[in-house]
Order: C-alpha cells, then structure tokens, then sequence
C-alpha cells in the first residue's frame, strides 16, 4: 500500500521540492529505507554513521510521535500519514551585500532573509516590490497585516481608515502606541509603517468606503486585504472586488475566535456564496459588545498578510475555496470547504447586481454600533439622575453581562438579556422601571420584550452607561 510521507521544508530540497512522497511499505522501517533508497542525498540527513535514525529526527504516524515505539516495526494502515520532524534553530548567517537589478544594496540587506528562500528569492521580492496592496481598515486586523506587508516589502499599500485612536484599541491594535491617542489612525499607521520600511510607498484614503468611492479606490490596487468589522461594509468590499476582478482577503474575529479566507479569485467563491444575506440587526454582535482577545486580531491578521503574500508570490496553495477556522483557547485550526455558488448575484452564472448598491439599506447595522431603531418610551440620563436624587421609585434594571458590571454600574438590579424571559417574575409591572445597558441597544430589546409582557410602566435610558459617564458621572470607566 502506499504511505504518504510529509518532507519538511529543510528537505524538500533533496526531493524535487516536493512537501511529500509516496512509497509502497507495511511499516515505518521500511517506509523510511524506501524513501532513503529513492532519494539517496536524505540518508545522511536522517541516518547516523552506523545506521540509526539522527536523535533530532522525529517521526510521527498521524498526530502519535512513534519515537518511544518500535519504531521501525511500527505498522501502517491504509491512510496513514508518516511526518519527518526535525529540530530547526532558526537564523542564519549574516549574508554579504551587494546590488542585484531592482534592488538596491539596502533593500538586499533588508530582505535577505527572502532572498535566500528558493520560494521567493530576487524575482520574488521584486514581485513584491511592484505590488500594489489595498489594506482597508488600520485597527485590530490592519495593524498586524499592515507590519507584516510593509515589512515584506509591498511596494505600495493603501490605507483606508477614517477614525481615529482611542484607548480602547491599545489592547490589540499594535500599530499605535499610548502617545497616538486622540490622533488620526491614518496619521499614527503611516508614522508607525514609514519607521519601519521607508522603501514601501504608503497612500492615505482618509475617508469611510461606501458605494459612491469603493470601485474608484479599489481599482488602482492588485489586491484587498479587509480589516473592516462590519457587515455593510464587508458586503461592499466584496461586491466591488468581484467586479473589478481583484483578490478579496477576508478576516474576521469575535473573542476567541477568528475566520480567514480568501474571496473574489478567479474561480474561487465569494463572501456572498458564503452569506449570501447578513443577519438581522442586532442578532450577531460586535467585538465592542462581545469583546475580543488582544492577540487573536494579530494571529488572524498575520495570515491575512500571509495569503496576500502568497498570492503576490503565486506561491503556495492560496485558501481560495477554504475557510480556516482557529479557535485561541483550543489552540486548533480547522479547515471547510467553500464552493462557488452557480446562484450567486454577484459572481455566479447569471449574474443579478452588476454595480454597488446601499449597504446599509441591505445589512441594517449589527450589536451596538448605533442606537437601535426599535420604537419605544426612553428616558435621559439627566431625567433618571433627578428623579433618583429625588427618592422617587424607580427601578433601574442592568441588563449587561455580570463581567460586565463588575467594570463599571450605577446600581440597579442585574438581570442580563439573555436570561430576563426566565426572570421576569422578579419585576414589579405596577412600578417604573428604568432598562440600561452599554449603550442602549440591548435595553432597547428589553424594553420592548417587557411591553410585550404587559409591562407599561418602563424606559430604555437613552445612550445607557456611555451616556451616564459623559453627562453625569465622567469617574465611570467607559469600555
């Protein structure tokens, strides 16, 4: 039966630069003797003077490291995978200077470190010194793709952004540090990538993506890396990379949880094969709302940098076609299967939307971004704050997560969302009751799902904790 051995990198080079083999063989043993036999330079390499396996050669069967086993007599099945892991040190040597065409003696010394590669090399980096890159969005996704582009030597990146930095983004967006607070994203992004690669042309698109300038934007670039966190948005991007015919990186995250992709090939599938409609606004909600952890924008991001590299490169097998799912707190990566969608409006075989439309007409808007729209009674800040320093009965109800109280609260009883349908025997319809939450989206569904219940006598508190903070208690942490 045939065994397929994986060949780490460092080896690939003594079998025709392949990342595996095949061979014929009932144990490890002799799976090894035949790929040795076949490829005579590897012996060496896996093989001691007197015949044994080197002891920074490991040798797994699937996932089992068979070091501690029989080894040689170890059997396979039908499917098996045999994996050669060897130690790697890392680093090399200092390589010596000199001009190559396209190149200067800086930019060789910069980038030596590709330039030793066989994947990427001179006509690689030179690839990637003409490429034009598009990264929409400076923040938790931006800023570890930006670094890695602009380190990678990207001859040109687009930056679009619009907002600008708060302390808030410190936790995970490694761009900025504490001294850009209050500045332009853009402004603090260009400053930081600038530092870091003066080679890389750097354009500046200060404003907020909509219909009316994606395609003029998107069209001078080769390829768009999304570092957006939102759904009008994401379908915008999408649509007008599959109009124009460019690449699409996809990215998201939410808490310990990240999705990659790559969208808009030329035969690969598109956001909207994927989704093909958002979910309602409200229903999914956003990393201001769920929070995310800091580190896992800067994995995600990173192989968002890589896959544009890689398509840059033509290196590689792109993830077109697959969507990589990692979760931080298993630490594992899963991969499913994406197809294109012969059905899809935007890139399948009869094609419906041929030009952008209102996205935030399609998407609405998602968690607490915005207020909400649902009509009910609301109350101010200052309203609440006079009738509580009246001693007027009043109610007020939290309706945030626990973890969420314990960060800032103005008192009040806590019954978050999710569980006030089990809880509502705890409230008094006959008294006035006053919903908060962080912002007021949430106390809005509340508010709504307590008039359903006969409730009459309840308000949504306008702007919730972020509004009490600014107009009546500035001491109260905003999150």
């Amino acid at each position: 039966m045939a065994t397929q051995i994986m060949i780490p990198s460092a080896l690939r080079r003594f079998v025709g630069a392949r990342d595996s083999v095949h061979v014929e063989a009932a144990t490890v043993g002799e799976a090894l003797s035949r790929l040795v036999a076949e490829h005579h330079d590897l012996h060496k390499h896996l093989y001691d003077e007197s015949g044994r396996l080197r002891s920074f050669v490991n040798v797994y069967v699937n996932d089992e490291d068979v070091r501690y086993l029989q080894r040689d007599d170890t059997q396979l099945k039908p499917g098996d995978v045999v994996s050669i892991v060897p130690s790697i040190a890392g680093g090399s040597p200092k390589p010596n200077v000199y001009a190559v065409e396209g190149l200067s003696p800086e930019e060789v010394k910069r980038y030596s470190r590709h330039l030793i590669m066989p994947e990427v090399a001179v006509d690689g980096q030179l690839k990637l010194k003409g490429a034009k890159v598009l990264l929409i969005g400076t923040g938790g996704l931006g800023a570890p793709a930006g670094l890695y582009l602009t380190a990678a030597g990207v001859g040109r990146i687009g930056l679009v952004d619009f907002d600008v930095v708060d302390y808030t983004n410190l936790q995970r967006q490694v761009t900025f540090g504490t001294k850009d607070v209050g500045r332009a994203k853009l402004a603090a992004a260009r400053e930081r990538l600038g530092d870091l690669n003066p080679e890389v042309e750097f354009v500046l698109h200060e404003t907020r993506l909509t219909s009316d300038n994606a395609l003029d934007i998107i069209r001078d670039y080769d390829i768009v890396v999304d570092g957006t966190d939102n759904f009008p948005t994401r379908y915008l991007v999408n649509d007008a990379c599959v109009l124009l015919g460019r690449p699409y990186v996809y990215g998201s995250i939410f808490r310990f949880e990240g999705q990659i992709t790559v969208f808009a090939t030329e035969d690969g599938p598109c956001y909207r094969c994927l989704y093909p409609s958002p979910p309602p606004p409200g229903l999914v909600p956003s990393c201001a709302e769920g929070g995310v952890l800091g580190v896992l924008p800067g994995i995600v991001g990173a192989i968002q940098a890589n896959e544009a590299i890689k398509w840059i490169l033509q290196a590689g097998d792109l993830l077109s076609g697959r969507l990589l799912l990692f979760d931080a707190l298993k630490m594992t990566f899963r991969e499913l299967k994406l197809r294109k969608n012969p059905e899809c409006p935007v890139c399948g075989e009869h094609r419906t939307l041929t030009s952008l439309i209102d996205y935030e007409e399609f998407c609405g808007i998602r968690g607490e971004e915005v207020q909400s729209d649902v009509s009910v009674p609301t109350m101010s800040v200052k309203d609440l704050k006079q009738r509580l320093d009246k001693g007027e009965d009043v109610v007020v109800l939290d309706v945030r997560e626990p973890h969420e109280y314990k960060i800032c609260n103005i008192g009040g009883l806590l019954i978050p969302l999710g569980e006030l349908a089990a809880r509502v025997h705890e409230l008094d319809s006959a008294r006035d009751i006053v919903v908060h939450c962080r912002t007021g989206v949430r106390s809005a569904q509340a508010v709504e799902f307590l008039q359903d219940a006969g409730f009459e006598r309840v308000w949504n508190l306008k702007g919730g904790i972020h509004a009490w903070s600014d107009e009546i208690d500035s001491t109260l942490p905003k999150y």
